[in-house]
């Protein structure tokens, strides 16, 4: 059995990512922090598609509920290792940077950085050890280009970006590759709040996309097809920005 994390797994993009995988035959760790029964709707949905899978619940933000909760699994599972990780936990807190508070700045970067940082250093020794792994992280179009009101969300995904960049060289003679995918606009909880029907007019697909778009191209990237493709930052945005 191959083993597959996604974090933030149990809705929108994410729970479409765990489908991609539970149909490619991995078995799904659906991670979560508040949303369980969201999360077993994912669950549900993984076994519908072939495959079977269990809910881990942390919060990417906190190093110490990560290595708990991650340790607590290899402790149940020794021997096995999760070849595949997703890094997909993000929010977004907008707001113009002159009325940004203090803790709008720090939770999306606990968040979105510094939560891409402790779930991937706790599972990259494994990973070069077994001599086989695909991290990949889901960022975003504002972290590309930078998106007004979204300052915090921007620099954490242009973090992540940098990372993936910096981390796809260190491990790449261990047959580990780390890409990211930079969806645009995507119909999803995080993009809820948008206005679509004035958005889609600058998108020249004149649509958002959909999370299963997104999911195609992390189960490539996620597939022994891949091999040969590290440290790339892939956009999927209907052409909004090349």
């Amino acid at each position: 059995m191959r083993y597959a994390l996604v974090t933030g797994g149990s809705r929108g993009i994410g729970r479409a990512i765990c489908c991609k995988l539970a149909e490619m035959g991995y078995y799904v760790l659906i991670n979560h922090n508040s949303s369980p029964a969201e999360a077993l709707i994912t669950l549900s949905l993984v076994k519908e598609n072939g495959s079977d899978g269990e809910l881990l619940k942390f919060d990417v933000a906190k190093q110490n509920e990560v290595e708990v909760a991650l340790g607590e699994w290899q402790g149940r599972n020794e021997g096995k290792t999760i070849q595949i990780l997703i890094n997909n936990a993000g929010i977004r807190k907008d707001a113009l940077v002159m009325w940004m508070k203090n803790e709008e700045w720090k939770d999306v970067m606990e968040t979105n950085l510094n939560g891409f940082f402790f779930t991937t250093r706790f599972l990259i020794k494994d990973m070069l050890i077994s001599k086989f792994g695909r991290i990949i992280n889901i960022v975003s179009l504002s972290g590309i280009k930078g998106l007004p009101g979204q300052a915090n969300y921007s620099a954490a995904k242009a973090g992540v970006i940098g990372a993936t960049k910096a981390l796809a060289q260190e491990v790449a003679k261990k047959n580990v590759t780390v890409n990211a995918v930079a969806p645009g606009f995507i119909k999803s909880d995080m993009t809820k709040d948008l206005d679509e029907s004035q958005l889609k007019s600058m998108i020249p697909m004149n649509r958002f996309g959909k999370p299963e778009e997104v999911a195609e191209i992390v189960g490539f990237l996620a597939s022994e097809k891949s091999s040969y493709i590290t440290g790339a930052v892939i956009n999927i945005n209907g052409g909004l920005y090349t």
